[in-house]
């Protein structure tokens, strides 16, 4: 998840086009089919979550394959210009199912919708629907009717925060996403997330509570805190230290993790709750970008890098046995192989768990795109990235090795997708520290359990289960 955003001003209604007057008469919600595809980060999942339970709520059926569907809503990334060819294409794939459905509605929500709103009409025509992340609760409305144009709801609010809607997340999984904060005022250079998800609005402590109540009581033993700088959070009453400590506080809570911080954003008070609330894993992701004090100004991050090193400093100063995560971008505007060696020095200084590793790709709408020149080749972009992730599976390669011969408290989420050696069926959970740990023995998710490391690679511990003493 992207932890950054841009320097737009919020507009409080934005129509990115006309909506048309010549709507058909579609069937009544309450016998229309919805089904949900989502790509993305972990906001992106929550918020299908959330866009899922208010069709239920208003009647629609919701439905687990695009087939069995009247209503198609892809929910998507914008992050990466990637991210949204792909999306088209498989918008363009679904399309094809109005060869038996002819009267399918086919929509695109969330970031990419609001990014794309001008142009998506265009690239993809046969789009029905078009709406960004502030319109969810519009939704029942919109799709109550079809149209001969493209519907667009892209206006952002100052105000939105889906207070009351209860996501309606899998039955499944052992962890709920639980978004605290939406938007983000940080505005760094390369980053299209403010012009899509709008300014920095906290939900009241309360709502935050309620929910994750209703979480424990549903059981739910792990929790997740979301929000693009989710260390920012402050209700007016509320500050992110307290909340941690509230939230951990809630009867029937195990786990409580949160994604992702901003580095400038990491209070005292942030740390020393995180390091004497039990319940609160010592597992960060922490986004870096760069190790180039040159190219943290040009990102306009608003730290340093000695000011980074001396955050992870404390962090583990409080918290030896902390698991630390990252995202690095080689080849940004004008980086210099002087630049990217600092990037270097400092992942190999700090020693990551692992990290999320992208070469620089130019997004339109963000300042950089503007104002800056995207002048480091292709070639050069891409061998740096090369050097990094390799330098970093052997890191974490170490990191996990070292591992070897430990114990390990894990949350058990169930049947694992590997197979043992023999070809029968393994299981597996996560540590404290978000280690995905594979173990043979058949336990039943959301019991904790430990574990005794006998191998590890890169990424995963495997182990055995340690029964309980008496």
């Amino acid at each position: 998840m992207s932890d950054t955003l841009l320097e737009l001003p919020l507009l409080d209604s934005v129509e990115a086009a006309p909506r048309t007057t010549s709507a058909r008469q579609g069937r009544t919600p309450s016998s229309r089919s919805v089904y949900v595809e989502t790509y993305g980060c972990q906001m992106n999942v929550a918020d299908s979550e959330t866009v899922t339970s208010i069709l239920g709520s208003a009647g629609f059926a919701l439905v687990s394959t695009p087939e069995e569907a009247d209503i198609i809503l892809i929910n998507t990334c914008a992050v990466r210009e990637n991210a949204e060819a792909r999306v088209i294409g498989r918008a363009s794939q679904l399309n094809g199912l109005r060869r038996a459905r002819p009267n399918l509605t086919l929509g695109i929500l969330g970031c990419m919708a609001q990014h794309l709103a001008t142009t998506l009409p265009t690239r993809a025509p046969w789009v029905d629907l078009v709406a960004g992340p502030d319109a969810y609760s519009r939704l029942p409305e919109l799709l109550a009717q079809t149209a001969d144009e493209t519907l667009l709801d892209t206006r952002l609010s100052r105000s939105e925060n889906y207070i009351g809607i209860d996501p309606k997340r899998r039955s499944n999984s052992t962890n709920a996403w639980v978004t605290i904060i939406r938007g983000c005022d940080k505005f760094c250079t390369f980053c299209i997330v403010p012009y899509v998800r709008g300014r920095e609005r906290s939900l009241p402590a309360e709502e935050i509570i309620r929910q994750v109540r209703g979480l424990a009581a549903e059981g739910f033993r792990e929790v997740t805190l979301l929000g693009q700088t989710v260390n920012s959070y402050n209700d007016g009453h509320t500050d992110f230290a307290q909340l941690l400590r509230d939230v951990a506080g809630v009867d029937g809570i195990r786990r409580v993790r949160f994604t992702s911080p901003y580095p400038v954003d990491f209070t005292d008070r942030v740390i020393e709750a995180m390091a004497t609330t039990p319940q609160v894993c010592p597992s960060l992701h922490l986004p870096v970008q760069s190790g180039s004090e040159t190219q943290l100004a040009s990102m306009q991050r608003g730290y340093t890098a000695a000011h980074y090193r001396d955050l992870v400093g404390r962090l583990r100063a409080a918290m030896p046995d902390i698991a630390l995560t990252t995202d690095i971008i080689t080849g940004f505007c004008s980086e210099t192989e002087e630049d990217f060696q600092q990037t270097v020095d400092l992942m190999q200084e700090i020693r990551f768990d692992s990290a999320y590793m992208f070469k620089y790709s130019e997004r339109s709408g963000t300042h950089a795109a503007r104002a800056m020149v995207d002048d480091v080749p292709e070639a050069v972009k891409k061998e740096r990235l090369q050097r990094i992730i390799g330098m970093q599976e052997g890191i974490s390669r170490e990191i996990n090795a070292a591992m070897v011969g430990r114990n390990v408290e894990v949350l058990v989420e169930g049947e694992s997708r590997r197979r043992a050696d023999d070809g029968t069926a393994t299981y597996y959970g996560r540590s404290p520290q978000s280690k995905t740990t594979i173990f043979a023995q058949p336990v039943p998710a959301h019991r904790i359990i430990h574990v005794a490391v006998e191998r590890t690679s890169s990424h995963t511990l495997f182990g055995r289960v340690i029964p309980p003493t008496e």
